[in-house]
């Protein structure tokens, strides 16, 4: 029997689908709960409908296999005068709007970059979070193996799906149960994951929300020292050049969890009823372009970083390579914005006071102030700047960004401003210094000054008096805890339905 759930399209809901992400949490866990369902197969595959879902089953507790929509095909463009170039959804349109804006590609040639970059159904292409978290689950064991990386559109995602249906029935007589599979191990394996894909920073909030749900130790200083220690060896758009097909043929998930096995918890259970070693063993890499071997790594530094500092107390984090080195250790002047409005407006400005070390900021972006934590942290480059050839820029928000963007953005800065974080301090013209390898985050103002200027602080009342929106806003956690609501975490027991 199928279950519909809350649709979240991720391009179509406003102002984000992170902020319904704990709504379709809430709807799937009660769907299994009032229906008499022995074991679930989840049907997702989006930024925010895979965490959804698995929250909702992960509290549950029922045998559950995630079985993950697909990615979209790739394909190859050959502009006028110029090489071959694979073209992806998101990373690529992003790159080649901003030379749309700066006047280096002309109307015509952009409508025909957009017919290039999406030419199928499916999840994006490129290493987004779609595809981080889908690859994710697969290695917590929640997915048949090599499940993640089949395209949305390939015949083999057929087969994959009718296995699925076939795994779950024995699962139930199994009685293989996600509480039996989510272990700190499994979940320290899908972190390591993340990184050696160079995955987005997206996944820091979801796995954190899904670790809670489970009831497993996770924090953010876990994901900064598997961030040290496991390299990125997926050659993937943003880090790298490639698309999700190429990992595909190059052998999937298992060839990269084989290749980074040191780094992995062997033993942990999965679906297939066997434990993690036998699911990766003898999985090598087809494509050592694609699948880095360890010492080959794609980039030297790290898919995630977790900043802390007077800016960040509670941590923020900075996806180093997607990023411009020459930003590791900065500082520079703030450019302010209190709204996207505000932000979209003066960027556009040419008489903007900005320069290749100024360091922009945003706030009111996070769960509550926003609401809902949208994508808003790839704030844009001035216009002025674009002109002269600038592509990145120091960029800080309490906000989140696409798993398709790059640059040097910091982002999920914790607490956010809307509760007081110290984000809300800044003002224009205020020093912030950014040292990625010492994993600092500083504004450079005396203590005395920010305790000035926080008794002058004043949280703005919040617009939503009902509804769901209003719930969020009370319950919500912060960026650092999963952003999950706060009555929904852990394992404590909600009795079955009465039935007369």
């Amino acid at each position: 029997m199928e279950l519909p759930a809350l649709s979240l399209g991720e391009v179509m809901v406003k102002p984000t689908t992170m902020l319904y992400r704990n709504m379709l949490a809430m709807e799937v866990e009660e769907l299994l709960r009032s229906h008499p369902v022995d074991g679930v197969v989840i049907l997702a595959g989006c930024d925010k409908t895979t965490p959804g879902t698995l929250m909702g089953a992960i509290s549950m507790d029922i045998p559950t296999l995630f079985c993950p929509a697909g990615t979209m095909m790739s394909d190859r463009y050959l502009g006028a005068g110029k090489p071959a170039q694979v073209v992806g959804a998101g990373t690529h349109t992003r790159m080649f709007w901003d030379e749309y804006q700066a006047g280096r590609i002309c109307d015509e040639e952009w409508v025909t970059l957009e017919s290039h970059m999406t030419r199928s159904p499916g999840t994006c292409n490129v290493m987004g979070t779609a595809s981080t978290m889908t690859l994710m689950v697969e290695a917590m064991g929640l997915s048949l193996p090599g499940a993640a990386s089949l395209l949305a559109m390939d015949a083999a995602h057929v087969r994959m799906a009718t296995d699925c249906g076939q795994r779950i029935v024995s699962m139930i007589w199994e009685d293989l149960r996600p509480s039996q599979m989510l272990t700190r191990g499994s979940f320290l394996n899908a972190v390591a994951v993340q990184m050696a894909l160079g995955g987005s920073t997206n996944a820091a909030v979801h796995i954190l929300a899904l670790a809670r749900r489970a009831g497993v130790s996770l924090s953010l200083a876990d994901l900064d020292e598997r961030g040290r220690k496991v390299p990125v060896v997926a050659n993937l758009f943003p880090s790298g050049d490639r698309l999700m097909e190429d990992l595909h043929y190059a052998g999937g998930l298992p060839a990269v969890m084989n290749r980074i096995r040191s780094h992995l918890s062997l033993q942990e259970m999965t679906v297939t009823g066997q434990p993690l070693a036998a699911v990766i063993e003898g999985r090598e890499s087809r494509d050592d372009e694609v699948i880095r071997p360890l010492e080959q790594p794609v980039s030297p530094h790290p898919a995630l970083a977790v900043l802390r500092g007077n800016l960040a107390p509670e941590g923020a984090v900075i996806k180093p390579s997607a990023a411009s080195p020459r930003y590791f250790r900065h500082r520079g002047r703030a450019i302010v914005f209190d709204s996207p409005q505000e932000m979209v407006k003066r960027c556009a400005d040419p008489n903007l006071e900005c320069t290749v070390d100024s360091v922009l900021v945003l706030r009111n972006a996070g769960p509550v102030g926003a609401p809902g934590m949208p994508e808003w942290g790839g704030l844009p480059i001035p216009h002025k700047l674009l002109q002269q050839g600038v592509r990145d820029l120091v960029r800080i928000s309490d906000a989140r960004m696409s798993g398709t963007h790059y640059g040097s953005c910091v982002l999920h800065v914790s607490p956010e401003s809307a509760v007081g974080g110290p984000l809300a301090l800044v003002e224009e013209g205020d020093e912030i210094e950014l040292d990625v390898e010492s994993r600092r985050l500083q504004l450079l103002v005396s203590d005395e000054e920010l305790e000035r200027r926080r008794a002058r602080w004043q949280r703005a009342p919040s617009p939503y008096a009902r509804g769901y929106v209003r719930l969020y806003q009370d319950h919500v956690t912060q960026a650092h805890e999963g952003c999950d609501f706060d009555f929904l975490q852990g394992q404590a027991p909600t009795p079955e339905p009465t039935i007369y």
